[in-house]
């Protein structure tokens, strides 16, 4: 069986409290913003890296705060499990689809409507965040 895929990932939310999602070119599920570590790359360098590449936004300094650790079957990658450090931010800037990213949604964690969702977002990252209120504004 192949090594898990390591992943950080963000918890964006509006005033609202609604959560920001991201939907990548070639694909049909929703998930959290966020990748791969780069060699050598701390957990914040990283997901301030993908979020300017994939949102245009940079990360309000000292705003990440630990989600927690969460695995699921990959959305992208058959057979392949995904796990997750997740830190709630804020950005800095106003986030655009960019570079890999195709389509962005904000949605209410609680109740997500009828988007397809990647499992670890439907399974674990929003039924955690679905009773906490508006963190990360």
């Amino acid at each position: 069986m192949s090594a898990p895929i390591a992943i950080v990932a963000a918890v964006v939310r509006d005033a609202d409290g609604r959560v920001l999602l991201v939907r990548k070119h070639g694909t049909a599920a929703f998930l959290q913003p966020g990748g791969k570590r780069e060699a050598g790359e701390g957990d914040i360098a990283a997901l301030a890296r993908e979020l300017g590449e994939e949102l245009g936004c940079g990360i309000v300094a000292g705003s990440a705060r630990p989600v927690g650790a969460f695995s699921a079957p990959a959305a992208n990658e058959a057979g392949r499990e995904v796990v997750a450090h997740v830190y709630a931010v804020r950005l800095d800037g106003t986030p655009v689809a960019s570079a890999e990213i195709a389509e962005l949604a904000w949605v209410d964690p609680a109740a997500p409507g009828d988007l397809v969702l990647a499992p670890l977002t439907r399974d674990g990252i929003l039924p955690a965040l679905a009773g906490e209120g508006a963190m990360a504004r």
